[in-house]
């Protein structure tokens, strides 16, 4: 189960690319800027889910869904919560259907079903950045309005509040603009929000001209970043927090950060 994405790693599921991420005819279609180098892609992602590994985290790989490039991004197919997984509703058409794939997944990993976003909603993960008693959601072109109610609605019977982001076009979801640091301090894009929005919660401010707060948080204070990411890289140090840089350029390229290649299942609080 996971409650707020500030606590510990333990459990993630992965789809290492292996063929389908670089079978893209439609770059345009597909949201990918250019098709990924498949040696450098493989070493990189094994590196990941190596890093990760090495610091306790069970990593399923789940494969590839056929004819599915973006799969390799499994972060936007589900909601994992406290009381198990929301699937999702895919908002951009070449995706339709990894929703329902990534919940047969976590079926078979014995996940519990918390519910479903259905359509005319949709609502991709990496819109949905949990904080324990707050779910900060995306309002993105991905996740529409009637999305986010239904994912209210499934929200308000766990007793978790939701917070409505609404994000300028060049944000593709809410996680290039907020990251948990720990379970109550965020990273936030410095002048997207009002300061009410983060009532409850410590901030450190981040300039995104041009760059993002993709990252993954492997436990409080330690975080997993792209190298290229090099203001997200000097705001970490300046707040002493541990750092875990990893070249991801080839996911870069599909319009990815960290944060997207993996669908966190499972956290823990500190003892």
């Amino acid at each position: 189960m996971l409650k707020n994405e500030g606590d510990r790693l333990t459990r993630v599921a992965v789809c290492s690319p292996q063929a389908e991420y670089f079978r893209v005819e439609n770059l345009q279609a597909h949201n990918i800027r250019e098709v990924a180098n498949q040696e450098r892609a493989r070493v990189q992602h094994a590196a990941l889910s190596s890093l990760l590994a090495n610091h306790g985290v069970e990593v399923i790989d789940i494969g590839e869904f056929p004819g599915h490039p973006n799969s390799v991004f499994t972060r936007d197919m589900a909601v994992v919560t406290p009381k198990g997984y929301i699937r999702a509703s895919m908002g951009i058409s070449t995706r339709v259907g990894e929703d329902r794939w990534m919940a047969g997944a976590l079926d078979r990993l014995g996940e519990p079903f918390a519910g479903a976003i259905l359509p005319p909603g949709t609502l991709e993960g990496g819109d949905v950045v949990l904080a324990g008693p707050v779910a900060f959601v995306g309002h993105t072109n991905r996740t529409n309005p009637e999305g986010i109610r239904q994912l209210t609605d499934l929200f308000d019977r766990m007793g978790v509040e939701v917070r409505v982001c609404r994000l300028p076009e060049a944000y593709l979801h809410l996680d290039q603009a907020i990251g948990l640091l720990g379970p109550d301090r965020l990273m936030v894009c410095r002048n997207l929000f009002p300061w009410e929005l983060f009532r409850g919660y410590q901030t450190v401010l981040l300039p995104c001209q041009g760059f993002n707060v993709n990252f993954i948080c492997l436990a409080p204070d330690e975080i997993i970043v792209p190298a290229a990411n090099l203001p997200l890289i000097d705001a970490a140090e300046e707040t002493n927090v541990l750092i875990h840089v990893l070249d991801l350029s080839e996911f870069a390229k599909g319009t990815g950060g960290p944060n997207c290649l993996i669908m966190p299942i499972e956290r823990r609080q500190k003892p």
